[in-house]
């Protein structure tokens, strides 16, 4: 192996910070991952201490890079990949938060969104591909300026700057403090034209956050800065920064129109790269997936899904009635069918292609025959028809998806992957690179530094582990599916748009 080709890859989650060195044929050489707080100040209130969130991350890439054993001096370069939304206000001045991150789950802000939608949702959609939602940066910067002491006197003042999380990181660790972010990640904002790839100040003034405080914008593969090596112990330069999202679209090859991939976490991700040329739809969002330097933006339409695993989860925390999520599949598996019971996991109401917060979790079917098999088995199914009606309203936007990679925790569980071949009636492909969204952005890094000579290069390293081909009919069952919707939709009272 030639010196001086190992890849950084810092890769910034909900839950934990994690660092890996890849070698160029994305082999994993060394990984530091740990845990940091979640913070719950009120019901529906989710923050994270910025700080504790850049220690961690120190911490991570000097475990990585140890276990990595690698000179540090070989390390060509780092990319960044980063929960999205999250948002950190801080004092210019003095470098310090002067309130902790509101994570992208945080609902505090959702009044003020509602507000924004009724007067402004054409204007907002129009321009960053965004439905108006608590989800999203641009209230979560509102709400600290209205509720932090001193906070509107000093952004006046010019005082304030922001960023998500990887502008944060960028700030803290680059030699240079540098104040700089790109277009996946600005476009998760509500603040950011898609359009003309600038900050709007149009939706500046109407959420009310002064410019002055907003990153410098620069291509996802553009020149970040310098590590400080008294702080990481080397320096480097970072050459990529992406939204996590973005990050797996990119690791998983789908470098051409129409390609998708899907990643199940906690929720579900489905991104399919759309071109050069932003659409826009009620039921998706649209979002840019990577901006290369010298060429157009590449955008994605996103069906963002709140509860996919997070559903597995509820049986085993909330109800009790399994020990661990690796028990699904044989349970799901012991029924030959679902016998009519359907469970619609709006647990934090519904995401795409719904876009509604009113709806509440429903399961629907049971008999006195009904136990936690079927519900195992309703919980893994939920999964697989979310993607479908994502999949069904990308169709009905001109992108047909004729294949889907897939990636994250549940892509593990060979029953849920088989059911979504079904579901959707196309294969289903999981990756070799099981770390799509870390690789994601250290192959980016790459591209930067030269190691790579063109997306072909990046492309022709994609390896399938395993595809998966559609067997059974799932029509009868996708209808099923329907009716529970409706279900749903009518307790809450609502006819589900």
């Amino acid at each position: 192996m030639a010196s001086n080709k190992y890849i950084l890859s810092i890769d910034q989650g909900t839950t934990s910070c994690r660092a890996i060195v890849f070698d160029p044929s994305g082999s994993v050489l060394g990984v530091g991952q740990k845990e940091f707080r979640q913070i719950f100040p009120k019901p529906s209130w989710v923050e994270h201490d910025p700080e504790e969130i850049v220690s961690t991350q120190i911490e991570c890439i000097k475990d990585a890079v140890k276990a990595a054993r690698v000179k540090v001096a070989d390390i060509a370069a780092i990319g960044i990949t980063n929960q999205r939304e999250t948002t950190v206000v801080w004092n210019k001045e003095t470098g310090k938060p002067i309130y902790n991150a509101i994570v992208w789950q945080c609902r505090r802000t959702a009044d003020q969104a509602e507000k924004i939608k009724e007067k402004h949702a054409d204007a907002v959609r129009n321009k960053t591909g965004l439905v108006p939602d608590a989800y999203f940066s641009g209230p979560k910067i509102r709400w600290i300026l209205d509720n932090v002491d001193g906070a509107k006197k000093l952004a006046e003042e010019g005082k304030l700057l922001f960023g998500t999380i990887d502008t944060w990181l960028i700030w803290n660790l680059t030699e240079e403090k540098n104040h700089y972010t790109e277009p996946s990640n600005a476009s998760r904002t509500m603040l950011y034209n898609i359009e003309t790839l600038e900050w709007d100040d149009e939706l500046l003034e109407i959420i009310g956050v002064p410019k002055s405080m907003m990153p410098q914008v620069i291509p996802s593969n553009g020149a970040f800065g310098t590590t400080n090596k008294e702080l990481v112990g080397f320096a480097a330069p970072i050459c990529a920064d992406l939204g996590d999202q973005q990050a797996a679209l990119f690791g998983q090859g789908c470098f051409e129109t129409g390609m998708a991939k899907c990643t199940y976490g906690t929720g579900s991700f489905l991104l399919a790269n759309i071109g050069t040329t932003p659409k826009h739809t009620t039921g998706l969002l649209t979002t840019v997936g990577w901006q290369l330097q010298g060429e157009k933006a590449v955008y994605a339409f996103e069906g963002a899904i709140f509860i996919a695993g997070a559903a597995v989860q509820w049986l085993r925390d909330g109800l009790g009635i399994i020990e661990s999520s690796e028990e699904t599949e044989a349970l799901a598996t012991s029924l030959k069918d679902n016998e009519g019971v359907y469970f619609v996991p709006a647990l934090v109401g519904l995401g795409s292609p719904w876009w509604n917060s009113d709806v509440r979790g429903t399961i629907v079917g049971l008999t006195r025959g009904s136990g936690r098999a079927h519900l195992a088995r309703a919980a893994l199914e939920s999964m697989a028809y979310q993607i479908r009606d994502v999949a069904e309203d990308m169709r009905k936007n001109g992108i047909q998806v004729s294949e889907l990679r897939v990636d994250g925790g549940a892509t593990k569980n060979g029953f849920m992957i088989q059911f979504q071949a079904d579901v959707l009636n196309i294969p289903v492909v999981r990756a070799a690179q099981v770390e799509a969204t870390a690789w994601g952005v250290a192959a980016l890094a790459g591209l930067s530094a030269g190691i790579f000579k063109s997306l072909d290069e990046i492309q022709s390293q994609w390896q399938q582990d395993v595809k998966v081909m559609p067997q059974s009919d799932r029509k009868l069952d996708y209808n099923g599916w329907q009716k529970a919707l409706k279900s749903a939709f009518a307790g809450a009272g609502c006819n589900g748009n």
